[in-house]
């Protein structure tokens, strides 16, 4: 209570020195408006290279004394701060032993959301902003949701520039990059898609925010950035579903499909975007047939056929139908 107390005195203050480009754990901001923001900012700014950067175990590192120092620079109130303090410095318990942690935010803490975004609005916001945009030859685009983030450039040589400083600037607040996840990719624009189904030869793709972004042909024939479900996430999804059916396949069919049919209009929610229609047909598909799996296990004389589930299971207790739930104006004429 007294952490949701301080964040709800800490958060207005920095929503004043926030950029618009930080999405993550911000009010009245989602990841689906970053995922907005990029794509538009990949279809209009003929961008050509993505630095993809992934922050090595970022809440596990964050560094106490830079932290309590940053925030000393916007917060006056040595209470806020003391607490602050105390909060980072709490450790973790460890099969019943304490231990004092010099870096990392602390777990499950609702003040940590804010801290990370003061953080790094201090290690890339404010330094992207202030001093590489300036020096950029081409136009770029960044895109931060927490410490997840992409930086797409339109000239190569600005890409590769700030590719190699990155590690520097956050190894300067004692943080790593993790070498084989950071990469700069060629990502290509529409006018270079001349290879077949209208993808580049060479051009490659990049995960965010649980989607991979590609170039593809719309159903219109035209050459757009697309997403679709990251295969991690599928899979995740998908495996989460099958434990369930496993556990409680002897569960009233009813009840089954009641709970199902929540998972699936919350995979929808999510993941129901422009583009994605084929990836969510292929879920709420292999949903079925795990269902169809576990609801035959439930007696060892006899296996339930797919004739069968579909007339007496389905034709009672139909799934949802997969859905797009979001959509932009933009896409949708493309």
């Amino acid at each position: 209570m007294l952490q949701r107390a301080v964040v709800m005195v800490l958060e207005p203050v920095y929503e004043q020195e926030f950029f618009d480009f930080s999405y993550g754990f911000r009010p009245g901001r989602s990841a689906h408006q970053a995922l907005e923001t990029l794509w538009r900012g990949l279809m209009s700014l003929d961008i050509g290279w993505v630095l993809d950067v992934d922050v090595q175990s970022f809440f596990d590192t964050l560094d106490h004394r830079v932290c309590r120092e940053l925030l000393r620079e916007r917060v006056s109130d040595g209470v806020i701060v003391r607490l602050v303090g105390k909060w980072l410095n709490a450790g973790v318990l460890e099969g019943g032993v304490k231990r004092r942690l010099s870096s990392g935010t602390p777990q499950g803490g609702v003040i940590s959301p804010l801290l990370a975004n003061i953080y790094l609005h201090h290690v890339l916001d404010r330094w992207w902003t202030e001093d590489v945009l300036p020096r950029l030859r081409g136009r770029a685009i960044l895109i931060r949701y927490a410490d997840d983030f992409v930086i797409g450039f339109e000239l190569e040589e600005d890409a590769r520039r700030v590719h190699a400083v990155l590690p520097r600037r956050f190894g300067k607040y004692g943080l790593t990059l993790h070498p084989d996840k950071t990469r700069l990719l060629r990502f290509g624009s529409r006018s270079e898609q001349n290879g077949p189904w209208g993808r580049s030869i060479g051009v490659e793709s990049f995960d965010f925010l649980g989607f991979t972004h590609h170039w593809g042909k719309t159903k219109k024939g035209t050459i757009a950035v697309q997403r679709r479900t990251m295969r991690a996430r599928f899979s995740r999804a998908l495996r989460a579903v099958s434990i369930w059916c496993r556990q409680h396949r002897h569960r009233r069919v009813a009840e089954q499909a009641q709970h199902l049919a929540r998972k699936l209009h919350g995979h929808y929610a999510y993941y129901g975007i422009t583009g994605n229609m084929r990836v969510l047909s292929s879920f709420h598909r292999r949903v079925l047939f795990v269902w169809l799996k576990w609801l035959s296990r439930r007696s060892q004389r006899a296996r339930m056929t797919w004739e069968v589930f579909s007339k007496e299971v389905l034709e009672r207790h139909p799934l949802p139908a997969p859905r797009i739930v979001r959509s932009s104006m933009r896409a949708a004429k493309l």
